[in-house]
């Protein structure tokens, strides 16, 4: 992949240093009948080529609502985005017209949805599809867009690509159709690639097999990678880095491994506590107490503190910031942060 920037021009500029995305202090809301409801409240992460940065938490947590908004596909209204910046090379997406915005998206920036069926037009051929990426953006014929369709299709590893290019998606497997989607994202070879649960209604042999894939095409292409799911198993050896989200907001960062064998959230805790273990045959599995909170009406501060076990008085009169998670000589701990009071006695608990 071209590591120099091209504007939406096309004008060819210098090398950028800093992180393909960096999202600050975003925020999105909803206007319902009900009220209003704060849906993302804060985000701030980051993701370099090359890397990859996996999203986790529960569902309603703000996952999905914040990749809608980087990729600009939200419905405004009902949706507001009231503050925030989100930058591609260090350019701020939100104050782009519509125009640069579509020429980012796809060739830039591109999206793999969780529910490939529901995502692929079932009148249409998967061939079809997929070349429509190089008709729309780069003035492709039918024909040539259909030899490019075989060329991804092969690329993904689909058996008999042309053979196969003129079928419609209800004649692909699950596991196929994902394949597909993730064809879709390659297509103009992106700089990002946002997947959403992308092995949702997957059989654990096919998420495997998908998740070996993207890898291996993100290695080859030296793409970043945002996986948003809930399934912590999903992304142990695949993400560099895990931000755990709660209630729309990051409460938690750190490099994979580290949050594996640590972790320094309450929340998090719990979410690992609940992942069935080999070694614990016979035991009653974990639950987290309690159900997320409506987002129309997020406790006063901390938003886990309902469920919490380790929650004081502070934990529901203050917000607690994301601070820095440091070692046990006082030094912080390069890329962990923890938004709890008391992430110190969760970090060392057995």
């Amino acid at each position: 992949m071209n590591t120099s920037i091209e504007s939406v021009e096309g004008v060819r500029q210098q090398p950028y240093e800093g992180p393909l995305l960096d999202v600050r202090d975003l925020h999105v809301e909803f206007k319902t009948r009900d009220g209003v409801a704060r849906a993302v409240n804060g985000v701030n992460y980051s993701v370099s080529a090359g890397e990859t940065l996996a999203v986790l938490g529960e569902s309603g947590s703000g996952k999905s609502v914040t990749a809608q908004a980087i990729m600009g596909i939200l419905d405004m209204p009902p949706a507001r985005i009231p503050q925030g910046e989100i930058l591609y090379r260090g350019e701020n997406m939100l104050t782009m017209s519509k125009e640069e915005r579509r020429r980012i998206r796809g060739q830039k920036i591109a999206m793999i949805f969780q529910d490939a069926l529901s995502s692929l037009n079932p009148v249409l051929s998967v061939g079809y599809q997929l070349g429509e990426m190089f008709r729309a953006h780069e003035g492709a014929s039918r024909q040539e867009a259909k030899a490019k369709a075989v060329e991804l299709m092969d690329r993904v590893r689909i058996p008999a690509a042309q053979e196969r290019v003129n079928d419609f998606p209800h004649q692909f497997s699950g596991g196929m159709r994902q394949r597909i989607m993730i064809a879709m994202a390659l297509a103009l070879e992106p700089d990002l690639i946002i997947a959403d649960e992308p092995t949702t209604a997957l059989d654990v042999t096919v998420q495997a097999q998908v998740m070996d894939l993207l890898a291996e095409l993100q290695a080859e292409y030296h793409m970043g990678l945002i996986l948003i799911t809930h399934d912590l198993g999903v992304v142990a050896d695949v993400a560099d880095k895990i931000a755990v989200m709660y209630a729309g907001r990051i409460v938690e960062t750190a490099p994979v491994h580290e949050l594996y064998a640590n972790p320094a959230h309450p929340y998090t805790r719990g979410l690992l506590d609940s992942i069935p273990r080999l070694d614990q045959k016979g035991q009653e599995l974990y639950a987290i107490k309690g159900l997320p909170p409506n987002l129309m009406r997020i406790p006063p501060g901390c938003a886990f503190n309902p469920r919490c076990p380790r929650a004081q008085d502070i934990c529901r009169q203050e917000v607690p910031q994301l601070f820095d998670v440091t070692r046990d000589d006082g030094v912080p701990a390069p890329g962990r942060g923890s938004a709890c009071f008391f992430w110190k006695e969760t970090l060392h608990d057995e």
